[in-house]
């Protein structure tokens, strides 16, 4: 992927998308690669074995702030920053 796609998708300055990308480096999580002016990163396989505990993370999360507020209002608040972050 490349940077000015994360840069877009999180919405987020490039130069952060750049220090992150730095950091990600350093921990050996990301491979950087440039042909010309292209610029792509990728997962490294120790990355790649993270994401299952990443994704039960999220669900643990989650279901903290589901059970404290109800499905109900925790679709609504997603939904709210959701809408927020379309109008940045």
């Amino acid at each position: 992927m490349q940077p000015t796609a994360l840069a877009e998708q999180l919405q987020l300055q490039p130069s952060t998308i750049t220090r992150l990308i730095e950091k990600l480096e350093e921990k050996k999580l990301v491979i950087r690669t440039t042909e010309g002016k292209l610029t792509n990163v990728y997962p490294t396989p120790r990355a790649k074995d993270l994401l299952p505990r990443m994704k039960a993370c999220i669900e643990e999360f989650s279901g903290h702030y589901m059970k404290l507020l109800g499905a109900k209002e925790s679709a609504a608040i997603v939904q709210q920053i959701a809408n927020l972050t379309d109008k940045l």
